[in-house]
């Protein structure tokens, strides 16, 4: 009888093993097999890319990449343009792996799925056309002359990125040969900063604080500006240490005035703060053709004195040069903030088709008449205020400055503004890190050029 008992006992261990198996296996193909069948690292994955002639990578007006060379057994990744795109695109390497469009899209690629008969030996992957104008690209990179930082160009209706240039960067035809001293290098050429970089966006935010203001119906009030604002143990002081006395919130938008916003951040309190934040993404993950860093506000829990510092893009509030331009775009667009990307089109190496992205909303972050009263501000800035250095001839721009302070005493220069203000075409975020100068007087002039640039082509 014990004998039986033992029995039974093994075999329902056994069965319980095998369950706890099967469901394992079950749970891995339902939802880690795609994750780790496009892991960079799997060997597999670049067995089976033996027998393919990786796809190539156009820019917007035709410009190629990427392409695969083919010599004998080897298989050469290059990039035409070098640097210039080794945030958007990044590198494909044996050794190293796979980064950025490389890896997102490499199901494309390498055309798995593809239902096709090849005449040779390698069978073609598909082609991916991106929505950046090179011309806009390298013209953007120059821009920023050697400095860190990063510049984003996006098309306000459509989400379409124009140009996305990060610096530090590197080569990526070099990348088995330059991999040592680039881990070794202290300014982190590997970090995508349009994308990954994460700072506190300084005055720019103050486009989403001016949409709390109209929200809670506080646009007519006026301050007396002392040039500081103190509560708590809270002090901050206007750029510059500039008084105001006296003004309305529309010439302290114009004139970036630190009291009347951190007053009004504080008084509005943080759960209004924080939910307007919301409405423009801020503590949302964001769904990109590349991996993209969230822009958060980090606080445990915030206070009305933390939404003061909040509302004026300090203290906890940390956010990415491409969400800064998004919410840009989102006044552009009269309130509805759209999901940003990079691929336009998927196409096989004949030129067929294969996948298309269509323009959606993301959120919608205010209502019309709330971005109409945001932008007529934004048109101050630029004509009257803190952004004169954007302005353009004959055309008529919407912008606002930022300097963010940092640990480091060095301010970040920022700018995000879009053009023509009437009808929006291109909408530019620009920031200059650890640059030490305020964001009218060096980022500002780089955003004005590259929308002048793109509005003369």
């Amino acid at each position: 009888m014990n004998i039986n008992k033992r029995i039974i006992r093994v075999l329902v261990a056994i069965a319980l093993l095998f369950l706890a198996l099967a469901s394992y296996l079950l749970w891995f193909n339902m939802f880690r097999a795609d994750e780790v069948y496009t892991n960079s690292y799997n060997q597999r994955q670049w067995e089976s890319e033996r027998r393919v002639k990786r796809g190539n990578i156009y820019s917007s007006d035709g410009v190629l990449l990427a392409e695969t060379k083919v010599d004998g057994d080897f298989r050469i990744r290059n990039y035409p343009r070098g640097r210039l795109y080794s945030h958007v695109i990044g590198y494909s390497s044996q050794v190293y792996g796979k980064t950025q469009l490389e890896m997102s899209h490499d199901s494309d690629l390498i055309g798995k799925g593809n239902i096709s008969i090849s005449l040779n030996d390698l069978a073609p992957g598909n082609d991916l056309h991106l929505t950046i104008l090179d011309d806009l690209q390298e013209y953007a990179y120059d821009q920023l002359d050697g400095r860190n930082g990063a510049i984003v160009a996006i098309e306000p209706t459509t989400g379409q990125i124009l140009a996305m240039v990060s610096l530090p960067d590197f080569d990526p035809n070099t990348i088995e040969q330059d991999w040592v001293d680039i881990m070794e290098n202290k300014n982190s050429p590997f970090l995508a900063r349009a994308t990954q970089g994460l700072y506190p966006p300084g005055s720019t935010y103050k486009i989403v604080t001016s949409a709390a203001v109209y929200e809670n119906g506080r646009t007519t009030e006026t301050f007396d500006d002392p040039g500081v604002f103190k509560q708590g143990d809270v002090e901050v002081s206007n750029y510059g240490g500039e008084v105001f006395g006296n003004i309305d919130i529309k010439t302290a938008f114009e004139e970036s005035s630190n009291y009347v916003f951190c007053t009004l951040g504080y008084e509005m309190g943080a759960e209004s703060v924080k939910s307007e934040a919301e409405k423009f993404g801020v503590n949302k993950s964001l769904d990109f053709d590349i991996p993209v860093s969230k822009s958060e506000i980090q606080y445990d829990h915030m206070t009305d004195l933390d939404g003061a510092l909040v509302s004026i893009g300090q203290g906890g509030l940390v956010m990415t040069p491409l969400h800064v331009a998004m919410m840009g775009a989102a006044i552009a667009n009269g309130g509805r903030m759209m999901k940003p990307y990079l691929v336009e089109m998927v196409t096989t190496d004949s030129g067929t088709i294969i996948g298309q992205t269509r323009p959606s909303v993301l959120y919608d972050s205010v209502g019309q008449a709330c971005a109409a009263y945001v932008e007529d501000m934004m048109i101050g800035v630029v004509e009257d205020g803190t952004g004169t250095t954007a302005q353009i001839d004959g055309i008529t721009v919407a912008g606002k400055t930022g300097t963010a302070e940092t640990e480091s005493g060095e301010d970040h220069a920022w700018f995000v503004g879009y053009a023509p203000a009437d009808n929006p075409t291109i909408c530019v975020a620009v920031v200059l890190e650890n640059n030490g100068t305020p964001g009218g007087r060096t980022a500002a002039p780089i955003a004005r050029n590259i929308m002048r640039r793109f509005l003369s082509r």
